[in-house]
């Protein structure tokens, strides 16, 4: 068989590697050929082999994303500014103020989720008054969490909010002594209000969508990601959303293996839409870059519970059982995988005695159905679980909203706030995630940090050692874990011969740096089916060309991407004066080129 390229001089550490002394890796067709020594890989290649010297980094399997709202991010990533990782609210604000000048009419500037007050040095949220300062003619719409939403007056004038407009059930418009709408909306506790209020802004056009996911794929390229499972997502309709990124699957154009589901987006009409698709759409249908992976997250608006820890849990309504089941009954006839939001264990508990009731009749075994988040699960629920054989796609929401819920719930509820290690000790497939972007942000690094430390992006140990992985086996759940949740894990996620070429070659040494400096890990190389998709630093020349940002006043183009990019600079040139966004901090350095530690000034 032709060797099409040999990565070398690395270390391999990966499922499949780990305990052994792997440099080398032979690729051919896109997939693994041959694992070895240096000296075993390079004696195979031929006249037309590829060879690229890895700089003795560590490499480890492509990162495998088994809960994230890719495609519907893609859309919107150039038109949001990203609060990720930045370290000070003045610094926010200031980005904030900035961005408003830029953005012409009728857009607005965006902060869509990825952040938390527990990362700013003040350790608090911006004050309406604050946002109204930077902003007093261009909409300010700023999403935290999934529990409320600051927005400006500029932004309550856009939508037509005023003191006649009547709150849906179970949210809350915050008002002055006159009735009027401050700014502050409420998910009190369910967050309809939040996402209808942003999906009446404007969206970009299709030109800019394109580039928009081309540009959030290569972000999470330079994280290191190589694989998602698309979870659907609210106002995310199939099949006009998925429009775009169709487009760039035909073009060849994606550089994330991407597996969706289908997310029903019509209370009291679930039924009818999975009739449909299950008639129009085949499961699994697609290619190895872009395919259906079944149903969910939202099953049934009934049986969505609400993960917004400040404010109490909420209770279903009685007819979730007689929604779902109909709806489970379809999936499982027609051989469907399927997945189900639900962060608290007395959801789970009844919807798995609808999935055993159904199970009686049609077995699930096989199907490789699953739970999303978890939180609260207990071991009872873990064992139920098993015997269906299902898994749960855990997250890392806790690290976003820990503070909120331990002062809810107490430090003793929060050690097995999920019970990660339990679910692993009962042999329950395990994939991590984020469920970026509205809430926690779509750096992986920061869910592993929160596997091997326990603590928030605030600093908070939640966990004790009995709920807290080694990097390893957070590493394993990262990549080979996360390819169960596709049915892909003969495919991908090990290193393993005739598997996906799929590899991210690190910044650091992952298994050997401190705790803290996890979350500012990046890869100077990410490597899909044996083709670079991204490089940096010493690797640099290889990075594969990619379309300036667009549209001209994009928060990204001005602000970069998030917090942890050190050293990819984002630039642009104006009146021949160079002009470098330092993405890690929001600083600005003018007629100078940073790459890494080193500088050049022109």
């Amino acid at each position: 068989m032709t060797v099409d390229i040999i990565y070398y001089n690395g270390k391999f550490k990966g499922y499949g590697t780990f305990d052994k002394n792997i440099t080398a890796a032979a690729i051919s067709k896109g997939r693994f050929l041959k694992f070895g020594t240096d000296t075993e890989i390079l004696a195979i290649k031929n006249n037309s082999t590829q060879l690229i010297d890895l700089n003795n980094r560590i490499i480890i399997p492509g990162l495998n994303d088994s809960h994230i709202h890719l495609i519907r991010g893609g859309l919107s990533f150039n038109m949001e500014l990203r609060w990720d990782g930045v370290k000070s609210l003045g610094l926010a604000l200031s980005m904030l103020k900035e961005q408003a000048l830029k953005t012409p009419p009728p857009q607005w500037v965006r902060v869509v989720g990825g952040w938390t007050e527990f990362q700013f040095k003040e350790r608090r949220m911006p004050t309406l008054e604050e946002i109204n300062a930077v902003s007093k003619d261009t909409p300010v719409f700023i999403l935290h969490l999934y529990d409320c939403a600051l927005l400006n007056k500029a932004a309550l004038r856009a939508i037509g909010y005023d003191k006649n407009t009547k709150e849906s059930p179970g949210t809350k418009i915050a008002r002055d002594a006159e009735g009027n709408p401050t700014g502050m909306l409420i998910a009190d506790p369910n967050a309809i209000i939040l996402y209808s209020t942003l999906a009446m802004g404007p969206k970009l056009s299709v030109v800019d969508q394109k580039n928009s996911s081309l540009h959030f794929m290569r972000e999470l390229n330079r994280l290191g990601v190589t694989s998602v499972c698309d979870a659907g997502g609210g106002f995310q309709r199939f099949p006009d959303d998925y429009e775009v990124i169709e487009q760039l699957a035909s073009e060849n154009k994606l550089t994330v293996r991407i597996a969706y589901n289908l997310f029903t987006q019509r209370p009291n009409h679930e039924l009818e839409d999975f009739q449909l698709w299950t008639k129009t759409t085949e499961y699994q249908q697609g290619n190895e870059f872009l395919h259906h992976n079944g149903a969910g997250e939202m099953l049934v608006f009934s049986a969505a519970d609400f993960e917004d820890f400040i404010k109490p849990r909420p209770d279903l309504s009685n007819e979730m059982e007689q929604q779902l089941e109909p709806v489970i009954r379809l999936l499982a006839e027609n051989r469907w995988p399927f997945r189900l939001h639900a962060t608290y264990n007395e959801s789970i508990t009844r919807a798995l005695s609808v999935y055993e009731k159904i199970n009686k009749e049609i077995p699930l075994e096989g199907l490789n159905w699953f739970f999303d988040h978890a939180e609260t699960i207990t071991e009872h629920s873990l064992e139920r679980v098993k015997r269906l054989g299902g898994g749960i796609a855990m997250q890392n929401r806790m690290a976003f909203q820990g503070e909120y819920f331990v002062e809810r719930y107490g430090k003793t509820a929060a050690l097995q706030s999920p019970p990660i290690k339990k679910a692993l000790e009962i042999g329950i497939p395990i994939g991590m995630g984020t469920d970026a972007t509205r809430v926690s942000s779509y750096n992986p690094w920061l869910c592993l940090y929160w596997l091997t430390t326990g603590k928030t992006v605030g600093g908070l140990k939640i966990y004790s050692d009995d709920n807290i992985l080694s990097r390893e086996k957070a590493l394993e759940l990262y990549t080979r874990g996360s390819a169960w949740f596709s049915k892909e894990q003969e495919k991908k996620g090990s290193f393993l011969e005739n598997q996906f070429a799929d590899f991210a070659v690190l910044s650091k040494d992952y298994f050997k740096i401190s705790e803290e400096e996890i979350k500012d890990l990046y890869s100077v190389m990410t490597v899909v089916s044996g083709r670079v998709v991204h490089a940096s630093d010493e690797f640099l020349s290889l990075n594969p060309s990619l379309p300036p940002v667009s549209p001209d006043w994009s928060p990204i183009k001005y602000n970069g991407t998030y917090g942890g990019n050190k050293d990819t600079i984002q630039y642009s040139i104006t009146n021949h004066n160079y002009l470098f966004n330092h993405s890690y901090c929001g600083q600005t350095t003018n007629n100078f080129k940073i790459l890494g530690c080193m500088c050049w000034a022109f």
